[in-house]
């Protein structure tokens, strides 16, 4: 089992693209969604896939269980998905020793772009990136898993 620390930030220009290490295009759907725990099918670059389990109502710090599924039993079970299947391209940059992994969006959340950040360190703010916005760590409505049931969160909402 892994702790999984993580910290998400909202993008607010694109001035990451110049430092991009590599990207993988991602489609990830949910089977079972609560407000302690998911069980998510993510299928990476139609090469692999890999069931996660999530516990912990904690979106900062939650236990969490992966493990490699076949691709075509992956494929499968995408009809019985729950909610929106995410499509989404993932891009790590580095920033002074750290390595980000940015999601921009397909639709139907088109125009959401989301920065991650898993360290076993607190990052101050004057060591961020420039490009990162408001911290979203915590906010349930940007986990994946909220997008998928429930779409874009209003902004200020």
């Amino acid at each position: 089992m892994a702790k999984e620390m993580e910290r998400r930030f909202l993008v607010r220009s694109d001035d990451w693209l110049e430092t991009v290490q590599s990207r993988s295009f991602i489609v990830q759907f949910y089977l079972a969604v609560s407000s302690e725990r998911s069980v998510r099918l993510r299928i990476s670059d139609d090469r692999e896939a890999r069931l996660t389990l999530k516990f912990g109502a904690d979106t900062a710090m939650r236990d969490e269980f992966e493990y490699s599924v076949p691709l075509k039993d992956a494929r499968e079970m995408m009809p019985f998905a729950i909610g929106a299947v995410i499509r989404k391209t993932r891009h790590l940059v580095g920033h002074q020793g750290h390595l980000y992994e940015i999601d921009v969006f397909d639709e139907p959340f088109k125009g959401l772009i989301i920065a991650e950040l898993e360290t076993q360190d607190r990052v101050p703010a004057e060591k961020l990136p420039a490009w990162v916005g408001r911290e979203i760590t915590g906010e349930f409505r940007y986990s994946n898993a909220s997008l998928a049931l429930n779409g874009i969160p209003e902004p200020n909402s």
